[in-house]
């Protein structure tokens, strides 16, 4: 296994509304730049599969491989000859905040070539990515 990027970020939004957008997969891309759109094939649980399209890219197949509400949420993309790992980890912090990580790894006999594909795009945009979810779920939060 390679890890392709991590980011980390500590916030005073509470881990739900982290939730509450990874579970609204319509709006991924408004956090997601590279992402064109996402569709899930059933509830946002552990075991749903789902199809998203990058820009630029072919669609991609996923499963939500571990979901425990408020701790973690893990997709799998699968690649031709490899798996493409997105782990989310939450963890509530004394006074009132919120700490949220995302590790991207690769695995696979094709894991070289998808990491000179996909790597160094996915490492550029994941620090980006995270701060805009950071806004998107306090701007939900506030308007709900």
């Amino acid at each position: 296994m390679k890890t392709i990027a991590t980011a980390k970020i500590t916030t005073d939004v509470p881990a739900q509304a982290f939730f509450d957008r990874w579970a609204d997969t319509a709006t991924w891309p408004q956090w997601n730049t590279d992402t064109e759109w996402v569709r899930l094939d059933g509830p946002f649980r552990a075991g749903t599969t789902g199809q998203l399209k990058p820009k630029g890219g072919p669609k991609t197949r996923f499963v939500i491989s571990s979901l425990i509400p408020g701790r973690e949420f893990t997709d799998v993309s699968t690649l031709i000859g490899a798996r493409l790992t997105f782990q989310h980890l939450v963890t509530e912090e004394p006074g009132g905040l919120t700490t949220v990580s995302v590790r991207v790894t690769i695995t696979g006999p094709l894991a070289f070539l998808w990491n000179a594909v996909l790597g160094k795009g996915i490492a550029n945009a994941l620090s980006g990515d995270l701060a805009r979810l950071e806004t998107v779920a306090r701007e939900t939060r506030v308007t709900a």
